[in-house]
């Protein structure tokens, strides 16, 4: 129950931490001035209580922490209900109606594969629009010009696409296990709760979509 609890709370964080970063993605249609003050305004949050990004790096910690808790529960969840299976020699899922153990949905197939997608593609976007170590469609110390320059390329915006799909089914099952462990997915209330888990995911993908199909049609920059 520690685990299933621990993986609630840190999928929460991460999702107020997907919806605030989306918030900022879009701030990409205010033009290069807009963005870059809102880039450069994060460095300087907390000041001067806090040093120059010291409520980023706070905000590095906690998300990286998050991440790691919500990894390490998932897969020894993962590992147990797999060694369960094994000694008792039923499939997952299996039950009285459904003798196969066929997966439940598409999302729930994808939770394991679709995490490790999104951890490779946190990765290589970090290392492209935060440190500026890849540099597709050429570097440049504006974080809009970096945003601009790299969605105007096919495969960056095949890539983001496929990994914000990923992060849309992930949050669509995640959201609703994580309310039925923290026991709000109770009788009567499931299908709104699946209402909901389905509009958070569908706001954030797209949310996340539009800059860099916007870009890449020209739309922007």
């Amino acid at each position: 129950m520690a685990l299933k609890s621990a993986m609630a709370v840190t999928g929460v964080i991460l999702v107020l931490f997907l919806i605030a970063h989306m918030y900022g993605n879009l701030m990409v249609f205010g033009g290069q001035e807009v963005f870059d003050n809102y880039a450069h305004h994060l460095r300087e949050l907390g000041e001067p209580m806090l040093p120059h990004e010291g409520a980023l790096w706070i905000i590095r910690v906690v998300l990286l922490a998050s991440v790691l808790i919500h990894a390490y529960a998932a897969f020894t969840l993962w590992a147990r209900a797999r060694r369960a299976r094994a000694a008792t020699g039923v499939r997952r899922y299996q039950s009285t109606q459904n003798k196969k153990g066929v997966q439940r949905s598409y999302a729930s197939f994808t939770m394991r594969w679709g995490g490790v997608i999104v951890i490779l593609f946190v990765v290589y976007h970090l290392l492209h629009f935060t440190t500026n170590h890849i540099a597709p469609g050429g570097a440049s110390d504006s974080p809009y010009q970096r945003v601009v320059n790299g969605f105007e390329i096919w495969w960056v915006v095949l890539s983001y696409l496929i990994a914000m799909l990923a992060v849309g089914l992930h949050l669509r099952h995640g959201i609703w296990s994580a309310t039925q462990t923290l026991g709000q997915n109770k009788a009567g209330r499931q299908r709104g709760l699946n209402v909901i888990a389905t509009a958070i995911a569908a706001v954030i993908t797209v949310g996340f979509l539009v800059p860099p199909f916007s870009i890449f049609f020209g739309l922007v920059g």
